[in-house]
C-alpha cells in the first residue's frame, strides 16, 4: 500500500504513481544514479512507477521538473536561478555529491593548460547541460572569449567520439568520479586530464556561491593527479509533490546508499549531514521531515 497521502498523486484511480527521473547521458553519473534509484523506488514502493529520462542534464532537468514534465531530477548547483527568477516549483531532496570539471584531451596533443585552448576546437558540453554553464564561465574568467575558442556543443558521448577521431582537440565534462566515458576513453587512447586548480579562486570571485577545489587522484583514471573545479549536485523535486511521497523518496535515498553506490561510487558519498546543505534551494517539506526525524 502507498503511504497515507500518496493516492492523490495517481494520474487515474488504480494506476501507479508516475515518478519520472530526469538524468543525463547514458554514460554519465546522473543516468547510473537515476537508474538505480528508479529500481529501488519500483521495488520498495509497489504503487509507484519510476522511470528514467535521458536528457542534456542539469539545466534541462531543472526546466523539466519546473514544468511538471519530470518529478525528480539531478542538477549542478551553479545552474540554479536565485532571487526573483527562481522557480518555486523546484526544490531539493538532497545534496548528493560533488561534480568535478574535467578538461580532457589526448596525451600527445598540444593542450596542457587552459590557455592552450586558444584557437582550438573544444566541446563545451551539450546545450542545456551543467557542463556548458561551468565551462562557459571558466572560459570567460580565463579571457577566452567566444572568438578565441572554436566551441562545439557536443554531448559527453559525442565529445569522446570526436576527440578519439581527431575532430576536436579537447572537451569539458562535469561529473562525479569516476566518469565512465572518460575511463573508457583512457582504456583505449592515451589521455590527459588538464589541471584547472589555478582557476578555482578566479571563478569563486566571480561566482562565490558554489565552486570549490577538488582533486582527481591518479587512482581514478590511471593518469597524473590533477586539481580542478567542483560544485555540488542536488537531487531536485517538484514542489507540489505530496509530502509523504517525498519523505519516502528521501528515506530510500539515504537508507539504500550502499546499493546506489554499487551503481556508481559517487552515490556512496551521500550522508544525512551534508544532504541538507542545498543552498540556494529549500528542502521539500517531505524531505525536511525525514531529516528532522532521523538526525545523525
Amino acid at each position: 500500500m502507498l503511504p497515507a497521502g500518496l493516492v492523490g498523486c495517481r494520474e487515474k484511480p488504480g494506476e501507479p504513481v508516475p515518478i519520472r527521473i530526469a538524468t543525463g547521458s547514458p554514460t554519465a553519473v546522473y543516468h547510473a544514479f537515476g537508474q538505480s534509484l528508479a529500481t529501488i523506488l519500483n521495488r520498495e514502493l509497489p504503487e509507484v512507477r519510476a522511470s528514467v529520462v535521458v536528457t542534456a542534464a542539469s539545466a534541462a532537468n531543472v526546466r523539466l521538473v519546473g514544468r511538471g514534465e519530470a518529478e525528480l531530477g539531478f542538477t549542478q548547483a551553479d545552474v540554479l536561478e536565485t532571487g526573483p527568477a527562481a522557480d518555486p516549483e523546484v526544490v531539493a531532496v538532497a545534496r548528493v555529491y560533488d561534480d568535478l570539471l574535467h578538461l580532457v584531451t589526448t596525451a600527445a596533443g598540444p593542450v596542457r593548460t587552459l590557455a592552450d585552448l586558444r584557437g582550438r576546437r573544444v566541446s563545451v558540453g551539450a546545450p542545456g547541460s551543467g557542463t556548458e554553464i561551468t565551462a562557459t564561465r571558466l572560459l570567460t574568467v580565463a579571457g577566452l572569449s567566444d572568438d578565441a575558442v572554436d566551441r562545439r556543443p557536443l554531448s559527453l558521448d559525442e565529445s569522446v567520439d570526436a576527440l578519439r577521431t581527431g575532430q576536436i582537440d579537447a572537451f569539458f565534462f562535469s561529473g562525479g568520479l569516476p566518469v565512465r566515458a572518460v575511463e573508457q576513453l583512457a582504456a583505449g587512447t592515451a589521455t590527459r586530464v588538464v589541471d584547472l586548480g589555478e582557476w578555482v579562486e578566479p571563478l569563486r570571485r566571480n561566482y562565490p556561491q558554489v565552486y570549490v577545489l577538488r582533486d582527481i587522484p591518479s587512482s581514478v583514471y590511471g593518469m597524473e593527479p590533477v586539481t580542478t573545479v567542483a560544485n555540488p549536485n542536488y537531487l531536485i523535486v517538484r514542489g507540489s509533490l505530496p509530502q509523504p511521497l517525498v519523505r519516502e523518496v528521501t528515506r530510500l535515498l539515504m537508507q539504500r546508499r550502499a546499493e546506489l553506490a554499487a551503481a556508481h561510487p559517487a552515490a556512496g558519498r551521500m550522508n544525512p549531514r551534508s544532504a541538507i546543505a542545498t543552498t540556494p534551494l529549500p528542502l521539500h517539506p517531505g524531505a525536511a521531515t525525514w531529516y528532522r526525524e532521523n538526525k545523525p
